[in-house]
């Protein structure tokens, strides 16, 4: 089930720079492929970092693996705390939330567009990992052995992506091909971890709204998508999650309408419309409701 993107607001690479990043020395340093491939040390950079970075969603892979520290993402409604010898993948298009990241954080970020890897392979090939999936889980955690060489790997590419105009793209898509091989195993022996059926569905449905949230705005959508009835549903979700089924679908409205708000200059009213509350007024009171604010003072706020 691919995510519908049409009129969804994209960040391409160098405007999410602007995002999350608070210096301007940040520019030189991005080199001009940046939107195909990128490569720094966390803590180079750590200290300019702007936390937390709001709702939004990028045109690019990005991972980050960090050695030190400790470090907590969102992909779509998922929330994610990771530290040392630990990677965080995210695929294009996925709704996130960069909440925080320690100040004594250590390791590698790293962003690359699917067309990296026709310099060598075929975008294709990016389909047997999982973790680089729209729905799979994206951290993966290895050991001292191989965390110590794959980050020789990153360090590796970090001198390749030095070079810049003299860099070798097909050499960074290999070597990022043989990190990605390393950590199938692992990521496949965590995949099969049996977990019960309502934790399953509860994981079904956080992926059909991050990808449908725009054309269905109602819990019977989603349990028909999912072949389920909307009481089974909810009572999995509560099961799961403590949450219910209608509470997660408001989760996931308000971060799209959080992104909207920051990445596009669509008015309250159309950005009511676009996300299934016709009402500017209900619509408006439904984020206060939530955000202690509204619409237009989170704008701007942010």
């Amino acid at each position: 089930m691919p995510l519908k993107t049409e009129h969804i607001p994209l960040l391409d690479p160098s405007k999410f720079s602007d995002l999350a990043v608070d210096i301007t020395e940040w520019k030189p340093y991005l080199a001009s492929f940046h939107s195909t491939f990128h490569i720094n040390k966390i803590e180079d950079y750590r200290e300019y970092l702007k936390f937390p970075v709001p709702p939004h969603r990028k045109t690019v892979f990005d991972f980050i693996f960090l050695t030190n520290g400790t470090s907590t993402r969102t992909k779509g409604l998922n929330t994610y705390s990771f530290s040392e010898n630990t990677f965080f993948f995210l695929p294009p298009y996925q709704i996130t939330v960069n909440e925080s990241m320690s100040s004594d954080a250590k390791g590698f970020y790293c962003h690359f567009s699917p067309e990296l890897f026709a310099t060598r392979f075929t975008e294709k090939v990016l389909n047997e990992f999982s973790f680089l999936q729209f729905i799979g889980n994206p951290v993966v955690k290895v050991g001292d052995e191989l965390a110590a060489w794959l980050a020789g790997i990153l360090k590796r590419l970090e001198k390749e992506y030095e070079k810049n105009h003299s860099i070798r793209l097909e050499i960074a898509s290999t070597y990022l091909f043989a990190l990605f091989l390393e950590l199938k195993p692992l990521a496949e022996q965590k995949e099969k971890t049996i977990e019960n059926s309502a934790f399953r569905i509860a994981q079904q449905y956080k992926n059909a709204l991050t990808q449908f949230i725009y054309q269905k705005q109602r819990v019977a959508d989603y349990a028909d998508l999912l072949a389920v009835s909307p009481n089974h549903l909810n009572k999995c979700i509560k099961s799961a999650t403590g949450k219910s089924a209608q509470d997660l679908l408001n989760e996931m409205v308000l971060l799209e309408v959080k992104t909207l708000l920051k990445q596009t200059n669509l008015s309250i009213s159309e950005i009511a419309f676009k996300i299934g509350k016709e009402d500017p007024s209900d619509f408006s009171k439904f984020f206060r409701t939530k955000t202690g604010c509204t619409p237009s003072e989170y704008r701007v706020r942010i």
